[in-house]
């Protein structure tokens, strides 16, 4: 059979980049994806720098171009067969709802949702026909509540965890493990330069300015508490190589217990909660 494939998307940074080298580092010939090859760099020499250099292969896929997609599925023909998939490639879109303009939340979800959807339905006919595969798919704690100014990212992550639960009930009888992986805040990329926080939030004639500023304070105040993503990507790793993945594996600190109590307290206790967290900033 030869060596198993891993796809990954947004290998670029971030959990893409750490999982890609995960992957590969358990014996797996990675198809390391991102739309914007210019910035392969950091992977390669990593990987150069681990010795994993040779199992690693880098191909440009924006996943929100059908034409990219199609263009990289002559990749993936080559191979024959794809092992894992791990749809990490995403964003986060802030800002406040009035001022967010509807073609923000298209891209949004372009990227966060149809474009995990897209990617997915590339690959499912090779894991069907192999009667086994596992997609991972990288969430977050925000598909699992609300947090004021991140709508649009907080929304397609609701979405990505109704998509999954659907996607792992279908494909269940043809042996494909699907599993989410919803992770609290990390040090990567996505809460700093890869943050699209809309333009019309950022004056400071918009009523929500004031409101965004404590959002920003709270964040930076909590920085020092975020993880390590190469934890989330040693995660993945193990999952990859596991012989049966759960549907959901919370990670990072005061997830699993913010989870809960969003799920056990009345709402109007959650509210205050939140709110009062950001009035101290």
């Amino acid at each position: 059979m030869g060596k198993k494939i891993a796809i990954v998307t947004g290998s670029a940074s971030g959990f893409g980049l750490l999982t890609s080298l995960e992957l590969a580092k358990q014996g797996f010939q990675v198809m390391a994806t991102m739309r914007n090859k210019g910035k392969k760099t950091e992977l390669i020499e990593r990987a150069e720098m681990a010795g994993i250099a040779d199992r690693i292969e880098i191909y440009e896929l924006d996943v929100t171009s059908e034409d990219s997609i199609q263009r990289f599925k002559i990749n993936i023909e080559m191979h024959g067969r794809v092992d894992v998939l791990v749809n990490n490639a995403g964003y986060a879109g802030a800002g406040f709802v009035e001022d967010i303009p509807i073609d923000e939340y298209r891209q949004q979800f372009e990227t966060n949702v149809l474009g995990v959807i897209a990617i997915t339905q590339t690959v499912l006919p090779y894991m069907r026909e192999q009667e086994n595969g596992k997609i991972i798919i990288i969430s977050s704690i925000s598909g699992k509540m609300g947090f004021p100014g991140l709508s649009p990212y907080v929304s397609s992550k609701f979405a990505i965890e109704g998509f999954s639960e659907c996607l792992r009930l279908e494909l269940k009888p043809f042996g494909i493990d699907v599993s989410l992986i919803e992770p609290g805040s990390y040090k990567t990329n996505i809460w700093t330069n890869g943050k699209h926080i809309t333009e019309k939030s950022l004056h400071k004639n918009s009523p929500y300015h004031e409101y965004l500023v404590k959002m920003e304070n709270y964040l930076k105040q909590n920085e020092t508490s975020y993880g390590d993503p190469k934890d989330v990507a040693k995660k993945v790793a193990k999952l990859a190589i596991s012989k049966e993945m759960k549907l959901r594996t919370k990670i990072g600190r005061g997830v699993k217990i913010g989870i809960l109590l969003k799920s056990i307290l009345p709402w109007k206790v959650w509210e205050r909660m939140v709110l009062t967290r950001l009035d101290k900033n």
